[in-house]
């Protein structure tokens, strides 16, 4: 049933815009460097920052004069896509293979991230199919085994790229909406401890994930090799103190830090803004999952509650 259309959250709205004003001005400031070089244009990284903010943007207007039930019924075309795009990321020809993953559908000059749209197909599927049949949401065979099966196709696909951070990721939104739907604890419990062992098998499996946790414990053991990215964005964050070193005067993006501007964006704006800076984004963060978390809950349906969340919590 469509729903009046209520005013927006100002503090949600002033929160989105916030970031997205930081985050343009800090793809610049970090990828200055590493895109003159590349690519001969210091600029390169920052259009197409804007083109997907201005995207973003536009996405967001649209989808406040929606009603939210209308996506319910784009949930399986969504769905259907997302997989086909999950399945060509992996033909080799198509997917673009960066750092030894393919992770990548490339158009133009534009590349798109499947496992990225895969978060958003995987809610709008999981929420709308949770709304259906709420009633059963207390069986593990008819209400949890259903919501399992497409997330395990998902997460397979998205493993194979490989890239178990996103799939854990997509993983535990479901978790989360499982739980808003109302699933007994104990079910919830058994599967937390079955991630928790799939986690492990992960992690063991590939040995270069050993060696990135070993080196997140302990970046000093290894300081040349495993460890010296996460050194470098150590010295970046402590040289910035209280106030930074100012707005564009990073030394670390001078190739000292591998990918300044994706991965370690945080350790680059916390060099040039200081305590204040990476404060400020974090407390805009918890104030959108606040406001975002109060409007979840007020939602008048399962659907709206789970979908809400999501939006909050990714």
């Amino acid at each position: 049933m469509a729903t009046k259309p209520k005013s927006p959250d100002f503090i949600i709205f002033f929160a989105v815009i916030a970031l997205l004003g930081i985050g343009v001005v800090m793809v610049y400031s970090s990828s200055a460097v590493s895109a003159y070089v590349n690519f001969d244009d210091s600029y390169y990284f920052l259009k197409r920052q804007i083109i997907w903010a201005s995207l973003g943007l536009l996405a967001m207007v649209l989808t406040m004069n929606v009603d939210y039930h209308v996506w319910r019924k784009l949930a399986k075309p969504v769905m259907l896509v997302t997989l086909i795009l999950l399945v060509l990321v992996l033909v080799p020809g198509l997917g673009k293979v960066v750092n030894g993953a393919r992770r990548w559908l490339g158009f133009g000059s534009l590349y798109l991230q499947p496992s990225e749209i895969a978060k958003l197909s995987m809610v709008l599927f999981t929420s709308t199919s949770l709304a259906k049949h709420q009633e059963r949401i207390s069986s593990f065979l008819r209400g949890i085994v259903p919501q399992l099966l497409m997330l395990l196709v998902v997460f397979a696909l998205i493993l194979k790229e490989p890239d178990l951070g996103t799939a854990l990721s997509i993983a535990g939104t479901v978790f989360v909406l499982l739980f808003v739907s109302g699933a007994k604890m104990k079910h919830l419990g058994s599967l937390g401890a079955l991630g928790v062992v799939g986690i492990i098998a992960a992690v063991l499996y590939e040995p270069y994930r050993m060696k990135r946790l070993l080196a997140f414990s302990d970046p000093w053991a290894d300081p040349l090799d495993t460890g010296y990215h996460i050194i470098q964005s150590l010295y970046a964050i402590g040289s910035g103190g209280l106030f930074g070193v100012g707005l564009g005067r990073s030394r670390e993006k001078f190739l000292y830090l591998p990918e300044p501007h994706t991965d370690f964006i945080f350790a680059i704006l916390g060099e040039e803004l200081g305590l204040i800076g990476t404060l400020t984004v974090i407390v805009l963060f918890f104030l959108f999952a606040w406001r975002g978390l109060k409007v979840a809950i007020s939602a008048p349906d399962i659907y709206g509650s789970s979908y809400y969340h999501w939006r909050h919590i990714t």
